[in-house]
């Protein structure tokens, strides 16, 4: 089968194409014409302002297959990441039962072999995501996993974090991380400033978040290897991980694609559709991530898509689950609030290059002769995200009647085409 992409403007860095708009055919899943040249195809692909770039990568997205599948399977989540432009996921291990096993890495990789989307397992850092004794880490990263972490609990100690830096180096693992302190943020519902004071509501302080970022990096300048935080949201913990670059410290991280989208003082009060962790912070913290990634301290834009059920949201607010669903609207959210901030080629750089740096994942080009990965959007047109375009099981997002700029028209890989419908 023929698809024609017509007058695409193409984002490849690597390309002789790159911010050209031309014509791309695809073929049997793979390149074959990218030119000026009109071309005959089965399916022709139009739009207005249409862009392609190389398949995004999610670097942190929650799914509840096995244990909790009435939040979130692998087959919504796989439909949820086309939805939103990624052709690639990592797979956060805090499932029921943890992925820890060859058996349950293998489990996500063959159960995502017809999706057309690749959802890559994350495994776990330490038994049962506790905190305490390594997982057999070499026998997992053998089977498939693409990196370590504990996902939505945070590690904290000292010791395992050392030893597991340490023993990730023996097959250049890469070691993920939260950067909290529980104890610190223990019984906390928002950022901690005068919002959560004036509510009434136990606060979630940055320096949760950069006493942890200062020691790690100090255990990783100690050991070597490297690691990444994700999530990172305060302005302290953004500057220290930009020295520790500049000192030559194998060092990345992320930053939530909503985290600016609103700040302590702008959320609705008690809506738990707006309560994430880590927290929505003050402006001061929402300019340091615009500069932070402006100047590529933050590598890399994440949806962390946390799908939770109506009976985990429908709740008073401190009783409520964090997170909110985003695959689906990671794109247009971040394009929205940082289109004053960041070029275009730059937002792609975020959700695909730099992704699959980090990770050591090879990189699509838009070429001839290789394979189609690729994604499909445009920065210009403007949609209101409902409940009744979601692919998630979970409909637990604040975008519901917001309008966004920026949308995805849909994603080619794996000889597979998946377009949004109402587009």
């Amino acid at each position: 089968m023929k698809i024609l992409l017509q007058a695409a403007t193409i984002f490849d860095a690597t390309s002789a194409f790159h911010q050209q708009q031309q014509h791309v055919l695809i073929q049997n899943g793979i390149i074959t014409y990218i030119g000026a040249d009109e071309q005959q195809a089965d399916q022709t692909i139009s739009a207005e302002g249409l862009c392609v770039s190389a398949g995004w990568v999610d670097m942190y997205a929650y799914v509840g297959e096995p244990g909790l599948e009435y939040k979130e399977d692998l087959e919504t989540l796989s439909a949820a990441a086309a939805a939103g432009g990624f052709t690639e996921v990592l797979c956060l291990p805090n499932t029921n039962p943890v992925v820890q096993s060859k058996a349950s890495i293998n489990f996500i990789k063959s159960k995502s072999t017809l999706l057309p989307v690749t959802l890559h397992p994350l495994a776990a850092l330490t038994v049962e995501t506790q905190g305490k004794d390594l997982t057999e880490m070499i026998d997992l990263y053998k089977a498939g996993a693409i990196g370590f972490t504990d996902g939505t609990r945070p590690l904290q100690g000292a010791d395992v974090l050392l030893k597991a830096l340490q023993y990730l180096q023996t097959f250049d693992g890469l070691l993920l991380n939260r950067p909290e302190h529980t104890r610190l943020t223990e019984h906390g519902q928002m950022h901690e400033g005068q919002a959560s004071t004036r509510l009434g509501m136990k606060g979630i302080p940055a320096l949760a978040e950069e006493v942890m970022v200062t020691r790690d990096l100090q255990l990783l300048a100690y050991t070597g290897g490297k690691i990444h935080f994700s999530l990172v949201s305060t302005a302290a913990a953004i500057e220290a991980i930009r020295q520790a670059k500049a000192a030559g410290l194998h060092v990345t991280c992320d930053v939530a694609s909503y985290q600016i989208a609103f700040t302590d003082e702008t959320i609705p009060p008690f809506d738990t559709n707006y309560k994430v962790s880590p927290p929505f912070r003050g402006e001061a913290d929402a300019a340091a991530i615009r500069q932070g990634l402006k100047d590529g301290t933050i590598d890399a834009l994440v949806s962390a898509h946390m799908p939770q059920d109506t009976e985990s949201k429908k709740l008073e607010f401190d009783l409520a689950e964090f997170g909110i669903i985003n695959l689906e609207t990671a794109f247009a959210v971040a394009n929205t609030t940082l289109q004053d901030s960041l070029s275009t080629a730059t937002l792609i750089e975020k959700f695909s290059d730099n992704p699959r740096r980090i990770l050591g994942l090879a990189a699509p080009r838009l070429a001839v002769g290789e394979a189609a990965n690729l994604t499909l959007f445009s920065t210009e047109q403007v949609w209101v995200p409902g409940p009744e375009h979601i692919k998630s099981k979970s409909g637990n997002s604040p975008f519901f009647g917001t309008p966004l700029t920026g949308k995805v028209i849909g994603i080619i890989h794996k000889g597979q085409v998946v377009l949004n419908t109402f587009f």
